[in-house]
């Protein structure tokens, strides 16, 4: 009987499956991102605030939240600002913190390119799963983020206090 090797774990196939989807959908939605002048950092940002109370994050939180590193999310953000999508005001908290802000036409714009991303999510991954084998990987998949990734929804509360606050007084 042959000995398996370690170098054929099937937890290593896990993790280069996951890396080569990755990628692949990377690749796949760039095109159709591009079409929109975004790039997939510029979406995922967008997206984040987008989905968030009141549509804003702390810049500290953004960056915790998304792939990038803090002077990445800066000069990210610089380059929405420029182009009138994403804003930044003071934190009323925290002196120190800012918040960017998706703007109004940041939204429209967002809202455009989901419309088309959405068509090239389903056909290149939601599209090609059952609704359950779908819900049972994003269950996976939120258990491993949670755990390697915590922060990633770091802000969130804040985010629906800040709006509480601002609708209330």
């Amino acid at each position: 009987m042959a000995t398996r090797r370690i170098i054929d774990d099937d937890r290593l196939t896990a993790v280069g499956l996951l890396v080569e989807v990755h990628r692949g959908l990377t690749n796949k939605f760039a095109t159709g991102l591009s079409k929109h002048g975004l790039s997939e950092n510029e979406l995922e940002i967008l997206l984040r605030l987008g989905r968030t109370p009141n549509c804003q994050l702390r810049m500290s939180d953004l960056a915790a939240q998304t792939s990038l590193t803090t002077s990445g999310v800066t000069r990210v953000v610089d380059r929405l600002e420029r182009a009138g999508l994403v804003e930044r005001r003071s934190c009323e908290s925290d002196r120190r913190g800012t918040w960017a802000v998706l703007t109004e036409s940041g939204l429209a714009r967002v809202s455009a390119a989901v419309a088309d991303h959405i068509e090239d999510v389903e056909r290149w991954y939601t599209g090609l799963l059952t609704e359950k084998q779908l819900a049972g990987l994003m269950e996976a998949l939120r258990i491993v983020r949670d755990t390697v990734r915590p922060e990633a929804v770091a802000g969130v509360a804040e985010a629906a206090v800040a709006k509480t606050v601002r609708t209330v007084g």
